[in-house]
């Protein structure tokens, strides 16, 4: 068995997890970095609160591969007193290494929460969940942390891992959940096609699209909280363009007031953790996402593709019409958002003469490379472009000059380009909200704008 990413071996860990773990009181706990996008899978289709547990080994300090125990967040320490007996370690010793494993354990539950505080896990069930598991250890330490927080019951989750990982946690978790246990094992890697490294801004993105899908759907008067009323469509789509099929993710609440096609940027795709995070938050505002691969892996190799504005354009053009002819969305009006150059593509399809396209939103958009046809545009667009982006904010100035329809410039304080700064993605995720949910609500079924 080998999976296409972490998202999918999320999407079929969480298939195992949901029947038993829905509806309870668990709480999912990645373990940074790479087990945190299986995680985000799991934790949305079980409805539960997504967080990391962020640990530090505590190496003996003539020989650290060999621990002597763990460290968790808010003091909490876990010492072996036979590894310490036998090593001879002084409580001096102990003290300087945890001073400086806890400094950066700090520095990294910062960076990865932006602010936001621990998810509690007292009297809870916690599921801990990693990409794979090799030795076992870092895993195995999350257990001890989880319990030292007061967990009543722990679950380790893994969608790949050696034949004895069981044996491996007894006295530490209550129970171990694997997908797959293949007899040859040498790397967690090898059971994946794309096993790129996570980075700290994918893990920062996901968590942040969690607590925002929490909230939403804690929301008082949210549709969200309405018993029964999840959403209708959440699957994985193939949509057939010239020839090829694209890879897709198409999510349709009940009752959505339209849907928002996503054009993601040159060295992007789907699975863009910032786009994922935009996109559930259309989500809680009670619209339907399509986000989509513009090109396959082979074509993307060709890097004049990735630049090609009238191709992606194209693609885009035929992705709509596919998605408009399916019979949950049939009649729903469409948006687009774009990314990057995806922004291009977005506005050069909008300006095709049959465009049904009813609203546009380019986040730190190159409208610049669709400016002979930004004229021709009819759709509301609403460029967001951050304060910090200087070279690409003046270029969006530029181009909104040539923009003929109902358009709006918004740049959003202290955020660069790729919107990292802790908030700013909040803040373009519901600038984007907000001009959909005004302007699709208005366009008439198939999405043209009333006037």
């Amino acid at each position: 068995m080998r999976f296409t990413d972490r998202t999918e071996a999320g999407r079929k860990l969480a298939a195992v997890l949901e029947p038993r773990f829905r509806g309870t009181d668990a709480v999912v706990l990645g373990l940074p970095r790479g087990g945190v996008p299986v995680a985000f899978e799991v934790a949305r289709a079980l409805d539960a609160p997504l967080d990391v547990i962020v640990v530090r080994k505590l190496g003996v300090p003539f020989q650290p591969e060999l621990a002597m125990g763990a460290i968790g967040e808010d003091g909490v320490r876990v010492i072996n007193d036979d590894v310490v007996r036998l090593a001879k370690v002084s409580h001096a010793e102990i003290a300087a290494t945890e001073a400086a494993e806890r400094a950066e354990l700090e520095r990294r539950a910062e960076r990865f929460r932006s602010g936001r505080a621990r998810v509690p896990v007292e009297g809870r069930t916690v599921i801990i969940v990693d990409d794979g598991i090799a030795t076992g250890s870092t895993a195995k330490a999350a257990c001890q942390v989880a319990r030292a927080h007061g967990a009543t019951r722990v679950v380790v989750a893994t969608p790949v891992a050696p034949p004895d990982c069981q044996a491996r946690f007894a006295g530490d978790a209550d129970e171990v959940i694997c997908l797959h246990q293949p007899k040859e094992f040498w790397a967690v890697g090898q059971f994946y096609v794309d096993f790129t490294q996570t980075s700290d801004e994918e893990v920062a993105d996901l968590l942040a699209a969690a607590a925002a899908h929490s909230g939403a759907a804690t929301a008082p008067g949210d549709p969200a909280t309405v018993p029964g009323n999840h959403p209708g469509v959440d699957e994985e789509v193939a949509v057939p363009v010239g020839g090829v099929e694209l890879g897709g993710h198409l999510c349709l609440p009940p009752g959505a007031a339209g849907l928002v096609v996503f054009v993601h940027g040159s060295g992007s795709s789907r699975h863009s953790p910032r786009n994922r995070y935009v996109a559930q938050v259309l989500n809680g505002g009670g619209l339907g996402t399509l986000l989509f691969d513009l090109l396959t892996p082979a074509e993307e190799a060709d890097r004049t593709n990735v630049f090609d504005i009238d191709l992606l354009a194209q693609r885009l053009g035929s992705v709509t019409a596919w998605v408009s002819a399916q019979p949950q969305a049939r009649g729903l009006p469409i948006g687009y958002f774009g990314a990057s150059t995806g922004a291009a593509a977005a506005l050069w399809a909008a300006a095709e003469p049959d465009s049904r396209v009813a609203a546009i939103v380019s986040r730190g958009g190159r409208p610049d490379l669709a400016l002979s046809r930004l004229a021709e545009v009819r759709a509301p667009t609403l460029l967001i472009v951050g304060s910090r982006d200087d070279v690409v904010l003046e270029l969006n100035r530029r181009a909104q000059s040539h923009l003929r329809c109902e358009n709006r410039l918004e740049v959003v304080p202290g955020a660069t380009h790729l919107f990292e700064e802790p908030g700013t993605l909040d803040q373009a995720a519901a600038l984007a909200r907000d001009w959909f949910t005004s302007h699709l609500a208005t366009a008439a079924p198939g999405g043209t704008v009333n006037r």
